[in-house]
């Protein structure tokens, strides 16, 4: 388990599979949590609100610092997956992909970064995908997405890393979190056989559980990556992108 005793932790998308993970790891190290979601999540601060609006996003970091007494760690994990071949994307599409995935990060991390500055230092960690660095069929909306982060999570690993600021991210491939299973259910797909298939798919035998992705975030954002800088962690059981 990851000491991460009296440290002050802003978690986005805290109330998904991933998210309430996350939380209850920090919680179990000794941290403190500021959660960000659409509904109320398990974080000892919750701040409600859409990750589109770029005031939100905007203001959060200083109102988790002032709710926690300081921002010690940043997770942006909050996203979301559009599916389908560029021809049939819409604009409204790509507008809130790009916004929840790439946007509200950004902002997130350009606000953070001299509250943590100015407390000596802190640690970010973004959440990319395997896809962002390994991009897959079907998808141009999600991977180019998560591409940027993975781009934005290597360049700030390098800008700040004399402030003591480490910005690195975790890769994911499929994880079994609600969003899938509703993604799986909105084409018309069992989710369990669906899931099924996907485990006989990795040579690990199985697609992640969300633990398993928020046990490298935690990892991350403590002290044992002290001299993690920029790096992109894939946490795919072994499977490349397909």
């Amino acid at each position: 388990m990851q000491d991460l005793k009296g440290k002050r932790a802003l978690v986005t998308g805290a109330a998904g599979g991933i998210g309430q993970a996350i939380i209850t790891k920090l919680h179990n190290a000794g941290a403190i949590t500021a959660g960000a979601d659409r509904v109320t999540s398990a974080a000892d601060h919750d701040f409600t609100g859409d990750l589109t609006d770029a005031a939100f996003c905007d203001g959060l970091p200083a109102l988790a610092h002032k709710a926690m007494g300081g921002l010690d760690i940043l997770i942006n994990n909050a996203g979301i997956i559009t599916r389908g071949p560029i021809t049939e994307a819409t604009d409204d599409d790509y507008a809130r992909s790009m916004a929840v995935n790439v946007e509200a990060p950004f902002r997130l991390c350009r606000a953070a970064i001299p509250l943590m500055a100015a407390a000596g230092g802190g640690a970010i960690v973004n959440t990319s995908s395997c896809w962002g660095v390994h991009p897959g069929p079907n998808h141009p909306i999600y991977v180019m997405s998560k591409a940027a982060i993975a781009s934005l999570t290597q360049c700030l690993g390098m800008d700040h890393a004399h402030q003591n600021i480490r910005v690195n991210a975790v890769c994911p491939n499929e994880v079994n979190t609600p969003m899938l299973r509703t993604g799986f259910a909105t084409r018309g797909l069992d989710p369990d056989s669906a899931i099924a298939d996907l485990n006989a798919s990795v040579p690990l035998g199985r697609i992640a559980e969300p633990e398993d992705i928020a046990d490298v975030i935690l990892f991350l954002a403590s002290d044992q990556a002290r001299y993690m800088c920029g790096a992109l962690l894939e946490v795919n059981g072994g499977k490349s992108v397909q």
